[in-house]
C-alpha cells in the first residue's frame, strides 16, 4: 500500500480501527477469559495477567473451529515448541498457560465451543456450574478479535463488566493492519464475520432470552 493515503482512505482506516480494536487497562477481576484459537499470543497475555494477580482463574475455551470439525495440526514453530498431541483448542491453550506460570488448579475447562459465540455461552455455563460469581471479567483475546469477542461475551453475560486486555500480533496491530494484504484480510475479515454471523447469533440470543423468560 502506498505511504501517502487519501483523506478518504485515512477516515476509512480510522473508523475500522476504532471499531475493531478495543483495549482497557487491566483491573482485578473474577476470571480471565481466553477464546479458542491455535495461536498463543492471547494465552501468553492471560498468563501474564494471572501472574500479576489480576484474577484467580483463567478459563480458556474451545474444541475446534466449526469450519474444520477437528483440531488442526499446529504450524511450525509452534509444533516444535508444543510437540504434544492436542485434540481441542482448550487442551492446547491449557498447555501454553501452564508452561507460562498458571497452575493447573487455576485453569477452568471448556472444550466444546466451536466459534466465538459458543466460547462465550459455554464459558458462562462453566462458571455457573462451578458456582463462581463473575461480576468483573478480563477478556484476553487477540487485538483484531476484540470487538467481536466483546460483543458476544457481553451478550452472554450481561451482568458482567468486561475489561478487554488484548494481545497484539506483528502485522496485525491497530497502527499497521492496513499496510499489508495479510493484515487487511485479517481485520476486514472480522468486519465480514460480524456481518455474516450477526443475524444468526442475534436470533440465537433472542431464542435463549425467550427460553429464560418463559
Amino acid at each position: 500500500m502506498q505511504e501517502k493515503l487519501t483523506a478518504g482512505a485515512e477516515r476509512f482506516i480510522r473508523a475500522v480501527t476504532e471499531f475493531i480494536y478495543v483495549e482497557d487497562a487491566p483491573e482485578e477481576a473474577d476470571v480471565i477469559f481466553v477464546p479458542g484459537s491455535r495461536k498463543i499470543e492471547h494465552a501468553l497475555r492471560a498468563a501474564e495477567l494471572y501472574r500479576a494477580g489480576y484474577a484467580p482463574y483463567v478459563l480458556p475455551s474451545g474444541r475446534y473451529t466449526i469450519k474444520r470439525g477437528y483440531f488442526m495440526e499446529l504450524p511450525e514453530p509452534l509444533k516444535s515448541e508444543y510437540p504434544g498431541l492436542f485434540d481441542t483448542e482448550w487442551a492446547f491453550l491449557r498447555e501454553v498457560l501452564m508452561r507460562h506460570g498458571v497452575p493447573d488448579h487455576a485453569i477452568l475447562r471448556e472444550d466444546q465451543a466451536t466459534y466465538t459465540w459458543e466460547n462465550a455461552q459455554r464459558s458462562r455455563d462453566v462458571l455457573q456450574a462451578r458456582g463462581i460469581a463473575c461480576r468483573t471479567a478480563i477478556l484476553a483475546c487477540h487485538a483484531f478479535h476484540a470487538r467481536r469477542a466483546l460483543l458476544y461475551y457481553q451478550a452472554a453475560m450481561p451482568e458482567t463488566r468486561f475489561i478487554v486486555c488484548p494481545a497484539s500480533m506483528p502485522g496485525y496491530g491497530r497502527d499497521e493492519w492496513y499496510k499489508t494484504p495479510k493484515g487487511r484480510a485479517r481485520v476486514l475479515g472480522e468486519m465480514q464475520r460480524l456481518g455474516s454471523q450477526v443475524n444468526e447469533v442475534f436470533d440465537m440470543m433472542l431464542e435463549e432470552n425467550a427460553a429464560i423468560t418463559r
